[in-house]
């Protein structure tokens, strides 16, 4: 082995690193990128490099566990480099699909790693686990971590554990080892921060979606970076798609230098192409990949469009989906980080210098955000359900949890009691989601292997660009492979290793028609089977509507049921966006969504009135109903007192006579309060649902309610005595007429003709003496002529100037000089 090509920064730690394991069996690494923690301290721990003192007596076997597929590639040619093998030699790797065993050192997956330690737990014939990027809290290395500190616990205490990170912020991760940390330090080389905001404000992204004129701007700093500054130029997006489009708007810099693309789904050959030095000048844009997880050589420049991809979970509709974000102050730290690692160099950001200080410190860890079905999976076939006995840094977030294993359920993935079933063990070995893996399992049986394992290749990944919305369509689309040959040939792939896969030989093949991709769809996604509405929209049997984007394939044949595989829920929107689906028919529907078939007796408050009948839904999706001739009388009860509390005291007939005592009862309540009722419309309404709603058994009933007798019910024996004393009905006037008092507002109120109250010294006082009748005396056209609580003042002060004012307009009526010793009368004087 050539001595510079080990001749690394980390090179110098290793030793430390060799007394930390062998002191307390596990310890931390904390190195930054590009400094050959990744491939140079695993060949180390194996005993591959023999000039590096404190190492082991012999030659170990070294599992290296990287968190992305293209790291698992690159890290393995990278050593093998270093011991001028080629891959497959001394040092291999494992991803899904694909393995080339190593003697020494294996590179894999997470997910490779978890379903060995499923398959192993003792892990054996391998001596050390080194975690890679453990810094960038994804969910399958935190659980694998979590499992490996169970294993050393329990079963091999001799397993030494290093986890490695780029970043400084190391204590959690050595509080949970229980082991040292190892640093490791890096020439950096200074980078000049280029703050280059576009020129006008541009929306932040919303979901998915990133303004196109922002990518224009990305775009353009990449042109400018070029004519800036020497090197190659390393652009960092959020996703496959926002390279494609900043790629295209690239294409003529052909002459200036060659574009590449990387990300998790670009072929091995390119991401080849990226890990090895250059000819000419390069431009690479690429995902969070390059963050950490490779090592582009050549890089002096970097353009950071600040943005990143992080998963959301609507738990309570079964929706997920990735959403893009402002990346944090941490991951942009990384990303200008690539351009100092040869030289000096320049990072130029796409934000302001202020907005850079409102950027999250780090990324949240997956655990909080992401879908918990297959961790729930991989935590009950641990022999932990609840997972309260695994080391994570972060406890899962209990409603997901439990939304994760009503899923777990539902598809026979675990029992009542939480753990994993024979069913459930299949699933996790399949490797991929547990309802693909459902789908692929229940899916063989009904429309053959063939067919299941193509439809669920096509669903454990991104389909092609622009591929559409009929998936049906796609899968026909992606098999002739001219739209995206690359895709193709991933999807052969994974096709193949799902039948493999399989728990028994591949027997019948199955047509792939279009009923067999909804079938295996809609099993994969029971929730999500949906019926139409009207229109292009639908509703899920989750209960979530959901609705096909204008343009849709599938809208013209207005199809009555979907299965729909991808949908996501917009921010603020009431329903769900269909990405992805296939027309089903109401047979598929109810065989793949079959626990959630129900008939019930439904008796519930419905269109002003309570309705009774017998219902089978499938979900939220009403699929028949029949009337309910004898209905439980508890419900019918019920579903009164729900349409009360919801429509009101409008359900009763408020007569005149009902109306007035309420207003006598309310008076008696602000004038003397306890013990006269309350009989505001929350507490009457309370009162007519618990003294007065048994027995009856719809609106028509409580329209016969007699609402006078509900009121009088109210009334304490001591306060029904003295209503009549308190807030008297009628007042007897001087004239001998008896007028009901007015008690809507907030005085009684008498109106009465002045004329009758000649001889009047004062108007009585009600409630005890306590409120003064407010009295309104009226012209002899029955119009207020004036306003008074007190009658004797009126007499006084306010008689003459009424008296002057209509005496002439009303001759016939008698207006006496002293209305005190008038005789009071209703009617007028007679004609002459």
């Amino acid at each position: 082995m050539p001595a510079d090509r080990t001749d690394l920064p980390v090179r110098p730690a290793i030793p430390a690193l060799h007394a930390a394991l062998a002191r307390a069996g596990a310890a931390v690494l904390a190195a930054p990128p590009g400094t050959g923690k990744t491939t140079l301290v695993p060949l180390a721990l194996a005993g591959a490099l023999p000039d590096v003192p404190g190492g082991p007596d012999g030659p170990r076997r070294v599992l290296v566990v990287e968190p992305r597929r293209p790291a698992v590639r690159a890290a393995a040619r990278r050593m093998a480099w270093l011991l001028g093998e080629r891959v497959g030699e001394q040092v291999g790797f494992a991803v899904r699909g694909e393995h080339r065993p190593g003697s020494l050192v294996e590179v894999v997956t997470t997910g490779v790693l978890l379903r060995r330690l499923q398959d192993d737990p003792e892990l054996a014939g391998v001596d050390a686990v080194l975690l890679d990027e453990c810094h960038e809290r994804h969910l399958d290395a935190d659980t694998a971590l979590a499992f490996l500190l169970d294993v050393r616990a329990a079963l091999r205490p001799d397993l030494r554990l290093v986890a490695a990170s780029a970043t400084a912020d190391t204590r959690p991760w050595a509080e949970l080892l229980d082991g040292p940390v190892v640093e490791s330090a890096a020439e950096m080389h200074p980078v000049e921060i280029v703050w280059a905001p576009p020129a006008r404000p541009i929306p932040p992204p919303h979901g998915m979606r990133v303004d196109p004129a922002f990518l224009e701007h990305v775009a353009a700093t990449v042109r400018r970076a070029l004519a800036e500054r020497d090197g190659d130029v390393l652009c960092f997006l959020p996703g496959v798609g926002e390279i494609a489009r900043v790629a295209a708007m690239l294409a003529d810099i052909g002459p200036v230098a060659d574009l590449l693309e990387v990300h998790g789904r670009a072929a091995p050959a390119v991401q080849d192409a990226v890990l090895s030095p250059g000819a000419r000048r390069r431009v690479v844009l690429a995902t969070a990949v390059a963050e950490s997880s490779l090592t582009v050589p050549g890089v002096r420049v970097v353009v950071d469009s600040g943005l990143a991809r992080e998963p959301r979970t609507d738990h309570a509709r079964g929706l997920g989906a990735l959403t893009t974000v402002r990346a944090s102050r941490a991951a942009a730290d990384q990303r200008a980080g690539r351009a100092g690692r040869q030289g000096p160099g320049t990072v130029y950001r796409c934000w302001t210098a202020a907005e850079h200080e409102r950027l999250p410190e780090r990324p949240r860890p997956e655990i909080e955000l992401a879908d918990l079905t297959a961790f729930a999976l991989q935590a009950a076939c641990w022999g932990d359900p609840d997972a309260k006995g695994l080391a994570l840094l972060d406890a899962p977030p209990q409603a997901a949890l439990r939304a994760a294993r009503d899923t777990l359920r539902a598809i026979g993935a675990v029992g009542p009691d939480g753990r994993a079933t024979e069913r459930g063990r299949r699933m996790a070995r399949v490797g991929v989601h547990p309802r693909l893996a459902r789908a692929l399992i229940d899916g063989s049986a009904l429309v053959g292997e063939r067919a299941a394992a193509e439809v669920v290749a096509l669903l454990s990944e991104p389909p092609p660009g622009g591929a559409g919305d009929d998936l049906a369509a796609v899968l026909r689309s992606v098999r002739s492979g001219r739209r995206d040959p690359a895709h193709a040939d991933r999807w052969r792939r994974e096709t193949r290793r799902l039948l493999r896969a399989l728990p028994d030989p591949p027997g019948r093949s199955g047509e792939v028609d279009d009923a067999a991709v909804g079938t295996v769809v809609a099993l994969a996604f029971p929730e999500r089977v949906a019926r139409a509405r009207g229109g292009r929209r639908y509703l899920m049997a989750s209960g979530t509507g959901a609705e096909l984007a204008e343009g849709s394939a599938l809208a013209p044949s207005a199809p009555r049921w979907l299965a729909i595989a991808v949908a996501d829920r917009p921010a603020g929107s009431p329903s769900a966006r269909i990405r992805q689906a296939v027309p089903i028919d109401e047979e598929v529907a109810r065989l793949a969504a079959a626990p959630l078939l129900a008939e019930t007796e439904e008796v519930r408050w419905r269109d002003g009135d309570v309705v009774a009948r017998r219902v089978e839904r499938l979900g939220a999706v009403e699929l028949a109903s029949a009337p309910l001739a004898d209905p439980d009388p508890d419900l019918v009860t019920g579903a009164l007192r729900e349409g009360l509390r919801r429509a009101g005291l409008s359900l009763l007939t408020w007569t005149p006579e009902a109306s007035a005592l309420r207003d006598r009862l309310a008076f008696c309540r602000r004038a003397l309060g306890d013990p006269w009722p309350d009989v505001s419309d929350d507490a009457l309404l309370e009162a007519v649902i618990d003294g007065w709603s048994d027995g009856l058994r719809g609106r028509a009933d409580l329209a016969r309610l007699d609402v006078t007798e509900v009121l009088r019910g109210l009334l304490p024996w001591e306060c029904a005595a003295r209503l009549d004393e308190v807030a008297p009905e009628r007042i007897t006037v001087p004239s001998g007429s008896r007028i009901r008092v007015d008690y809507r507002g907030e005085q009684p109120v008498l109106a009465v003709k002045l004329q009758e109250t000649f001889g009047w010294q004062a108007a009585p006082r009600l409630a005890a003496g306590r409120v003064p009748l407010v009295l309104h005396l009226l012209s002899p056209a029955g119009r207020p002529a004036a306003v008074t609580a007190d009658l004797a003042s009126f007499w006084r002060d306010g008689y003459r100037a009424v008296r002057a004012e209509l005496r002439g307009r009303y001759p016939r009526h008698p207006w006496p000089e002293d209305p005190l010793t008038a005789r009071p009368t209703r009617r007028a004087n007679p004609r002459r």
